[in-house]
């Protein structure tokens, strides 16, 4: 191994300090996007339970209205709106979707470095994950009623 670890040990390779510092800021971003998930992920379970438990009271006035004969127009409208809202959940999906998709585009890159760099591995087996076989999970890039997307 090269003496200096700012230069490459062979032409066209990273500097080691570069490389580690690179892998450093592939895992940070990995680790933070990971997190971005959990967090969407726990925004997308409330807001659809809420949204379904204000849509059922809905139904229940709505019953209540057609029961005894009154205008039920206003929450006809507001369940089209709480529709509406239910179906931009949808959105919560898809950013899943391709978090993870990039998540683990991120860490088959810092495997690779890690690998290639600093034979990691004494063996040299080193577990490299897998790069995603599509280049994008999710072709929508917006959301209209109507022309929501499922995987």
């Amino acid at each position: 191994m090269n003496e200096d670890p700012t230069s490459p040990a062979e032409p066209g390779m990273l500097p080691l300090l570069a490389a580690a510092e690179l892998q450093d800021h592939l895992m940070t971003v990995t680790n933070d996007l990971e997190r971005l998930q959990r967090l969407l992920d726990d925004a997308g379970e409330a807001l659809s339970a809420h949204f379904y438990s204000a849509s059922t009271q809905i139904q229940t006035l709505l019953r209540q209205a057609a029961e005894s004969g009154g205008d039920s127009t206003i929450l006809h409208a507001v369940m089209e709106n709480i529709a509406g809202a239910i179906t931009a959940l949808q959105f919560q999906d898809m950013a899943t979707q391709l978090i993870a998709h990039t998540s683990q585009r991120l860490r088959n890159c810092s495997d690779q470095l890690a690998r290639d760099t600093f034979g990691d591995d004494e063996d040299g087996e080193a577990v490299v994950e897998i790069a995603p076989l599509r280049p994008n999970p999710v072709t929508q890039d917006e959301m209209d009623a109507g022309s929501i997307e499922l995987f």
